[in-house]
C-alpha cells in the first residue's frame, strides 16, 4: 500500500501554502498540552518547501510549542483532575505518566531537556511538571533548550539533505511510515505492559 507516499505528496503541497507558518504554529502549540501529532511532521516538509526559511521555521515551531508547554504546566497544576486525568485515559498514556512522576523525581529538570527526544508524548511531561511543582522558569528554560534542539535537528537535516534527501525521502516515504507505525505500536504496546 502506497499510503504514505500519496500523504506525503500531500504534506509538501500543504507546505508550501501561504499560511503554512500559521497551521505549524498552532500544531506545535497544541502538541505540547493535548493534541497527539508532533510538529515535525509539517516542519520537516515545510523546510522542504522553504528551505531559505529553515532556521525561521524551526524557532517558530520551538516558541509555540514551549507556549504550548507552558499551557500544559499549567494543566497540571491547577486542572488536573478535571482537564489532564481525562486526556491521560483519552490516550491510554497511565503508564506513561507514571513513568514521568518517577523521572521527575529522579532526575528532576534534566528530564525535560531529555523530554524532547522521547517516544512518550511531550504533553505528558508538560503536565507532570505542572503537577509535581517544577519552578516554572526552569522548565521554560529546560523547554527551549530541549524542544528547540529537537526541531533545529529536524530543520538542519533536512536543510543539509536538499533535493537529495526529498528525492529519497519520497522514494522510501512508504517504508519510513510503516516502520514509524510500527514503532508507534511497539511503544504503546510497551507502555501499557
Amino acid at each position: 500500500m502506497r499510503i504514505f507516499s500519496s500523504l506525503y505528496v500531500m504534506a509538501l503541497r500543504w507546505a508550501a501554502h501561504r499560511h503554512a507558518p500559521r497551521y505549524l504554529s498552532i500544531l506545535s502549540f497544541a502538541e505540547s498540552s493535548f493534541f497527539p501529532i508532533p510538529p515535525d511532521v509539517m516542519l520537516a516538509p515545510m523546510v522542504l518547501a522553504r528551505r531559505n526559511q529553515a532556521w525561521f521555521l524551526a524557532s517558530l515551531t520551538t516558541v509555540w510549542s514551549v507556549v504550548g508547554g507552558v499551557v500544559g504546566y499549567l494543566i497540571g497544576q491547577y486542572l488536573f483532575a478535571l482537564v489532564a486525568q481525562p486526556i491521560i485515559d483519552f490516550y491510554h498514556a497511565q503508564a506513561g505518566f507514571e513513568q514521568t512522576r518517577t523521572w521527575f523525581r529522579d532526575y528532576g529538570i534534566w528530564i525535560i531537556f531529555i523530554a524532547g527526544f522521547t517516544p512518550i508524548p511531550y504533553k505528558v511531561f508538560t503536565i507532570t511538571a505542572g503537577l509535581v511543582g517544577m519552578a516554572l522558569v526552569p522548565f521554560v528554560v529546560a523547554s527551549l533548550v530541549g524542544r528547540g534542539a529537537r526541531f533545529f535537528m529536524v530543520a538542519g537535516l533536512i536543510y543539509l539533505g536538499g533535493e537529495p534527501f526529498e528525492r529519497q525521502l519520497r522514494r522510501y516515504a512508504d517504508i519510513l511510515g510503516w516502520a514509524v507505525v510500527i514503532v508507534i505500536i511497539t511503544v504503546a504496546v510497551w507502555l501499557r505492559g
